[in-house]
């Protein structure tokens, strides 16, 4: 697909996705230099709040991949941001509309952060007035991809709000969001990550250099997609255990259901979940760095492999000196030790990869995918309901 010319993915449906997936690792740099040249005006706004506040809770929210931008980055952060300043969520929008009272507490400062490409999802918009209507001392962070988006000229000069808007080529104009996903997620993590921005721009070269490496192997992707399959599972631990949740929609959303996913964590999937595999299946499980949650993910990689039951398993990850899963590891080059929320980057544009590859497969069209259009790229159809304390 990426080697194909615009007018060979136009006849095939899929120029859009094709290309926004194989632009991500430029945006990468993008993100870090708006991140660089907001720094000063990030530091104030967050200082202001810690010195008037002390610690205060930062929700991460958002609807659909917007909400596993935060499953993503909060378990990394919650170690490695400033833990006596955040204290840090991540709670979907879906969930704070409908029962807003079990996560909005009138008394704890709170920092809303909304992920959103659009801004203009009517979960992402309520969600907003139930926290001004429910929380004493609010505050606003929006990462989103679109200026002209409710969420982002709702903030223009509120001092109470921070607006910070990725790379223009991020706001994905295909269906399913690929480069929107990877860019804010990436600027959570330079926000609020303590490492030292020299640390940060040798990492996003690392993770830049891997995904450009998932478009330069599409050939070895696309023996993997020839399997013959109907099922896949994605599994992860911590960051990457939220990353599955988003690597299962993709291939939801661009086979429009064609093709049965599931995820689940590493640890979590014996316990039921299991029982989804079969001679069908395709397993691939997104294998953490660390050094201790690697063993757990090892682990139920041979499992499922000695099960002798699914025709493909495969772990996603690092190069790992001694490492030979009979073959079956997509593996990065890296010279470094990447944190798993850094990783998730690369390893999301290879399930990106996996689920264009299959929608083509079973005979869909990426950029349109849902051919009752009983789904949308931005939600509709949403009826939001008075809120009374």
């Amino acid at each position: 697909m990426f080697t194909k010319t615009d007018d060979e993915l136009i006849k095939l449906g899929a120029q859009i996705t094709t290309r926004e997936i194989e632009q991500q690792p430029q945006l990468w740099q993008e993100t870090l230099k708006i991140y660089q040249d907001k720094k000063g005006e990030i530091e104030d706004f967050l200082n202001k709040i810690n010195e008037k506040f002390g610690k205060v809770k930062v929700i991460f929210t958002g609807a659909g991949t917007s909400a596993y931008v935060g499953n993503t980055v909060m378990p990394y952060l919650r170690k490695h941001a400033d833990r006596t300043k955040y204290d840090f969520e991540a709670i979907d929008t879906t969930k704070i509309v409908s029962t807003p009272e079990d996560y909005l507490e009138a008394d704890t400062p709170t920092v809303l952060l909304s992920f959103a490409r659009s801004g203009n999802s009517p979960e992402s918009v309520a969600t907003v007035e139930l926290a001004k209507q429910l929380v004493n001392n609010l505050y606003q962070i929006a990462i989103t991809c679109a200026p002209e988006g409710h969420l982002a000229q709702d903030l223009e000069d509120d001092p109470t709000g921070l607006v910070l808007l990725m790379p223009a080529k991020s706001l994905d104009q295909g269906f399913a969001m690929t480069g929107s996903f990877s860019c804010m997620a990436l600027m959570s993590l330079l926000v609020f990550d303590t490492l030292s921005d020299d640390k940060k721009a040798n990492i996003i070269d690392e993770i830049s250099s891997m995904g450009q490496s998932v478009i330069d192997r599409e050939s070895e992707i696309q023996k993997l997609v020839d399997t013959d399959f109907d099922r896949i599972t994605y599994i992860g631990s911590g960051a990457l255990g939220g990353l599955a949740q988003e690597a299962r929609l993709k291939i939801l959303e661009l086979t429009a259901g064609k093709v049965a996913a599931l995820f689940d964590t590493s640890m979590g999937l014996r316990h039921g979940p299991k029982s989804f595999l079969d001679d069908k299946t395709i397993v691939f499980d997104f294998v953490s760095n660390n050094t201790y949650t690697r063993q757990y993910d090892l682990d139920i990689l041979d499992e499922i492999r000695d099960d002798n039951i699914v025709p493909l398993v495969m772990g996603v990850g690092p190069k790992k000196s001694g490492q030979d899963y009979n073959g079956k590891f997509f593996a990065f080059e890296s010279d470094e030790l990447l944190p798993d929320a850094y990783l998730a980057l690369p390893d999301i544009m290879f399930g990106q990869t996996i689920a264009l590859l299959t929608s083509i497969k079973v005979g869909n069209t990426p950029d349109t995918p849902s051919p009752t259009g009983t789904v949308n790229r931005v939600v509709k159809g949403v009826t939001i309901h008075k809120f009374s304390k």
